[in-house]
């Protein structure tokens, strides 16, 4: 499942309000876009071209923003959306790992080399965030 499977909007309410279920929960909420994130909120190019990514996430420049942090449903404060960036050794990317240290990749070496990472530091050890880092920066992967 991806984060955007974890919330529905069930109807708009307002120009900038909706009503939500959180789909893990059954939790009926209501999730109101923040007044500071309602210029890139009305953007709607993002949600289109990533349709398994939540609907209130917007690129804000390098990064990717909650939208609608204030209401965000329990499951979105523990999930960190991206916390590595992974790129070649001439900087083209090449993927992304979510901050459950799930690796979003098509690159099959890539895919390889994080499996054995995965093997090596198992999420629940002390650091395993840095030492993947460490393991990927070692085999000449850029991260960011």
């Amino acid at each position: 499942m991806f984060l955007g499977d974890y919330i529905v909007i069930t109807r708009q309410t307002g120009p900038f309000e909706f009503a939500c279920e959180s789909v893990s929960t059954g939790t009926e909420f209501t999730a109101c876009v923040d007044e500071d994130k309602r210029k890139i909120f009305s953007d709607h190019s993002f949600p289109g071209s990533h349709p398994h990514a939540c609907r209130f996430l917007r690129p804000d420049g390098d990064l990717l923003r909650c939208t609608i942090h204030n209401d965000s449903p329990a499951q979105c404060k523990f999930y960190r959306c991206i916390v590595m960036r992974i790129a070649d050794r001439e900087g083209n990317a090449l993927g992304v790992v979510t901050g459950t240290l799930h690796l979003h990749s098509d690159d099959q070496e890539l895919r390889a080399v994080w499996e054995e990472a995965e093997q090596r530091i198992p999420e629940t050890s002390p650091q395993a965030e840095e030492r993947r880092q460490q393991y990927l920066a070692v085999r000449g992967y850029r991260i960011s």
